[in-house]
């Protein structure tokens, strides 16, 4: 990707667990995780159809990402946050559906704005490797109108 040998893996472990395949594919590799990781994954607290591209960060209640950093003993790996959450006011935030709402199939139509994100993902995980993780940020994490289509229409 990028002109860059890349290993993609997903973790065959819950995801409550996933950690312990981070760990171990960084021990295998040889690598830096400050460096040479990217974490894809979901995240209930942004809307379907963002994202957003982070160096370093807590793990904000996401089990899996608590997993990994507990693993790293460190906050400074790269991730990339994929919104599955509802768009609620925030009056509505605080009652914000968790687990079965995760664990129930999604419906046709966010089916289809998951599959537009996942493509802006892909590019934007190119993007990295091409122009590195600040450039990147600066390119997908900004505000965006909802009808431009592009980056993190958070």
């Amino acid at each position: 990707m990028a002109g860059r040998e890349v290993v993609l893996a997903k973790p065959e472990t819950f995801m409550n667990l996933s950690g312990v395949s981070i760990s171990a594919l960084v021990a295998e590799f040889e690598v830096d995780p400050a460096r040479d990781l990217l974490v894809i994954y979901d995240e209930l607290d942004l809307t379907l159809g963002t994202f957003k591209v982070r160096e370093r960060g807590s793990p904000a209640g996401h089990n899996g990402a608590r997993s990994v950093t507990g693993a790293l003993g460190s906050l400074e790996w790269l991730r990339i946050r994929i919104g599955v959450g509802l768009d609620l006011p925030p009056e509505a935030a605080a009652r914000r559906p968790g687990r079965d709402y995760l664990l129930s199939p999604l419906r046709k139509a966010e089916l289809t704005v998951l599959d537009e994100v996942l493509d802006r993902v892909a590019t934007a995980a190119r993007r990295i490797l091409e122009v590195g993780p600040a450039a990147a940020m600066n390119e997908f994490n900004r505000k965006e109108e909802k009808d431009r289509g592009t980056g993190n229409k958070e």
